[in-house]
This record gives C-alpha cells, sequence and structure tokens, in this order.
C-alpha cells in the first residue's frame, strides 16, 4: 500500500544539509572527490525538491476543463442528430468518444505523478533518502 507523499519540501532541512556539507574539510584527494560529488548531489536533489514542490498545484484547471467537456458534448450530441442511424456511424461514435474520454483521463492522470492510477512509485525517492540519512 502506498504512503501518501508529502509535496511540501522541509527547506530549512535541505539548507541545513547543505550548509553543513559545505563544512566538511576533506584531508585527503578521495575525501575531496567525494565531497565534490555530495555537493552536486546536494544540489541536484534541491533542484527536484523545487520541482516537486512546483508540481504539487494542479496545472489544469477546473474551468478549462468543464470548457472542455462541454465543446466536447455539443461536438459528439452534433455529429449523433446529423449522422445516419446506421451500426457503422454508432460504432464510430463510440469509439471516438473512448478516444476522447482516454485522452482527457491520461492529461489529467499524468498531472499527478505521484498519486492516482497510473502513479509514479516513491520508493526510490525513500530508499535513497534512508541511505543518505545513515
Amino acid at each position: 500500500m502506498r504512503r501518501p507523499v508529502d509535496r511540501n519540501p522541509d527547506v530549512q532541512a535541505g539548507n541545513l544539509a547543505y550548509a553543513a556539507l559545505q563544512q566538511l574539510s576533506p584531508q585527503n584527494e578521495m575525501q575531496k572527490i567525494l565531497k565534490s560529488q555530495a555537493t552536486t548531489l546536494a544540489g541536484d536533489l534541491a533542484q527536484t525538491r523545487s520541482l516537486l514542490a512546483a508540481q504539487s498545484v494542479p496545472s489544469v484547471s477546473q474551468p478549462m476543463l468543464i470548457i472542455l467537456v462541454s465543446w466536447l458534448v455539443v461536438i459528439f450530441v452534433g455529429f449523433s442528430v446529423l449522422a445516419p442511424p446506421n451500426a457503422t456511424t454508432i460504432f464510430a461514435l463510440i469509439i471516438s468518444a473512448f478516444a476522447v474520454s482516454g485522452a482527457i483521463f491520461l492529461i489529467l492522470e499524468l498531472d499527478q505523478p505521484f498519486g492516482g492510477l497510473i502513479g509514479i512509485s516513491s520508493e526510490p525517492m525513500v530508499n535513497a533518502l534512508h541511505q543518505l540519512g545513515k
């Protein structure tokens, strides 16, 4: 079972960790290389954290979705009224309606990458954070 993802990153903790990393004083060449890699990874992690915070707000607005669905209803009602009632036109309308509703479903699902039916697992990130915490 998936745990809910906290999309509000603790910026203060990230800044403290980065400051602590900067205060390390390497004693040999290997430690210098490791500090450089850790600093790069910390910067990448900060960028990812910022990206998650920016994506926590839905990008598809409710009024736009209502207008889109209303247009599609008008279009499909118009097609069904004007088309002759036979098996081919009914089948084409049903297939078209499923294709359009599937596209809208995918747009709404991909707007929430860590939730919904098609979700990205957060386990790799959680495991990496646990390894960094050790």
